[in-house]
């Protein structure tokens, strides 16, 4: 499979590597330095396009990529308020896409532990919810992608829950998320559900970017060939 990757940091880097390993070919590679280099009659010799760039450029790279006809995972956060658009889009030119706040094959495994135990909880009204996460201080948007699709997960369940805010005060309506930048900490998720009588954790604790880029790799493997809009759910059979 032949993979052309916009953004070309720690993680195109990693994500190169891991394509390599698994016998595809990097084709393109699209980054700051090159930006006149990303035109339909380069793109088009990938089969694929893996996305990782920031969340001022995403949209338009996606939406770029399916006008141009070519498949598009993307891991790029910060954008997603846009993903509906993203969508329609692909849709309207019989594109694909996955787009996803986090490609870890154990995150999206998180995902949907957090969303069973949330219908649970949806009946025990004692629990209040806080999540922590704790990035890298290069990261470049707070809360990170993952805590809001954990918040989310847990408040499409729980009806007394009405939004996630970022350092809001832990309440029966409020699910407060803290953003930590530290160092050069991968990646550390933690949602808790607390009652007057016990504690209920869940935690991710990313060891590298490895999990990410397989992630990504895998996502190209299984969009490849295929039309319509996907989700790690898909890849993961859940």
């Amino acid at each position: 499979m032949n993979i052309a990757l916009i953004g070309y940091g720690k993680m195109g880097k990693m994500i190169e590597n891991i394509a390599k390993e698994r016998k595809h070919q990097t084709v393109l590679i699209i980054d700051v330095n090159n930006l006149s280099d990303f035109t339909k009659e380069n793109i088009q010799k990938a089969h694929v396009v893996i996305e990782f760039t920031n969340p001022e450029t995403a949209f338009e790279n996606i939406t770029r990529c399916i006008k141009y006809g070519v498949p598009v995972v993307s891991g790029t956060t910060g954008w997603h308020s846009r993903l509906e658009e993203a969508k329609e889009l692909c849709s309207a030119h019989n594109g694909s896409m996955i787009c996803t706040t986090n490609f870890s094959i154990g995150v999206n495994i998180v995902f949907e532990i957090n969303r069973q135990l949330a219908k649970i909880i949806n009946h025990f009204p004692d629990y209040t919810l806080d999540i922590e996460e704790t990035h890298h201080i290069q990261k470049l948007d707070a809360p990170s992608g993952t805590a809001i699709t954990l918040a989310e997960g847990a408040i499409n369940e729980i009806t007394r829950i009405k939004k996630w805010e970022l350092d809001g005060e832990k309440n029966f309506e409020t699910l407060p998320i803290r953003a930590i930048r530290k160092d050069e900490v991968p990646g550390t998720h933690r949602i808790k559900y607390s009652s007057p009588v016990d504690d209920i954790e869940i935690t991710h604790t990313a060891h590298n970017r490895k999990g990410l880029a397989l992630g990504a790799v895998l996502a190209a493997e299984y969009i490849h060939n295929r039309k319509g809009i996907f989700t790690m759910k898909d890849i993961l059979k859940i």
